[in-house]
């Protein structure tokens, strides 16, 4: 399976360094920091309910973001009058068969559809009816890990006896470059209800996860495609990430 989560969006900067990313919320002062402000909007400004804020304050408070700013930036976030973001799906015919799921969180749907649109017409791609692809895709709870920032047999260990679902390994090509294979991700699955447990267990045992909001949608039939449609499909995945609203691009592909 292939999936991109969407960075360009949602990076934590200080001095011009990624040194975390998330997808919560923006602003910037004179540290150099910036968060993404539309997960505040969408889940709430009280850490205790919303699970993504919890992650990117702890993320903070590692990187010294001056409390006064983070409370100065969320409760603007939360102010009436501040744009509505809303959650929307576009679905795209891919190549070899690949189906793709295109998850946009915006205030304005025209400029979204029609970027989305504009990219995949350009790559030679179809956008799909609602409904042609979603099904294909189940909703999940996804705690993702770097492969090169845990050792397999104490996660595997640990996402046992925290209950998870089950532990998705990295899907590694040979023709993969170093900077490929420094992306790729374990994911954990796990019920919605004991997400707070897998963080707290990984937390425990210093493993470093991912401070994205925590749902994906994963293939239930993941599907093989020969090298070519694989190299579009990679491009096509990748402009989609490159446009302002997207959040993150799911496909079947194996």
């Amino acid at each position: 399976m292939i999936c991109f989560t969407m960075l360009n969006e949602c990076f934590i900067r200080c001095y011009m360094t990624h040194v975390a990313s998330c997808s919560m919320f923006r602003f910037l002062c004179t540290c150099g920091v910036s968060f993404k402000c539309k997960f505040v909007k969408k889940g709430g400004p009280n850490p205790s309910s919303n699970t993504i804020l919890a992650v990117i304050l702890e993320k903070a408070r590692e990187l010294d973001v001056p409390k006064e700013i983070v409370e100065r930036n969320i409760k603007k976030a939360s102010e009436k009058g501040q744009e509505t973001y809303i959650e929307k799906f576009y679905e795209v015919y891919g190549f070899g068969g690949v189906g793709m799921v295109v998850e946009v969180l915006t205030d304005k749907i025209t400029r979204s559809v029609a970027a989305v649109r504009g990219v995949v017409k350009d790559c030679g791609a179809k956008l799909a009816d609602p409904g042609s692809i979603l099904f294909k895709f189940r909703r999940a709870r996804v705690v993702n890990i770097k492969a090169t920032d845990a050792d397999k047999d104490q996660l595997l260990a640990v996402a046992l006896d925290a209950g998870a679902e089950d532990v998705i390994e990295p899907t590694i090509y040979d023709n993969d470059s170093e900077e490929d294979s420094a992306e790729s991700y374990y994911k954990i699955v796990t019920e919605a209800e004991n997400y707070s447990t897998i963080l707290s267990k990984l937390r425990d045992e210093g493993i470093v996860y991912e401070p994205d909001n925590g749902f994906e949608l994963l293939p239930l039939n993941p599907i093989e495609v020969d090298d070519e449609a694989m190299e579009l499909n990679k491009e096509l995945m990748s402009k989609l990430l490159e446009l302002d609203d997207v959040d993150a691009v799911y496909s079947d592909q194996k």
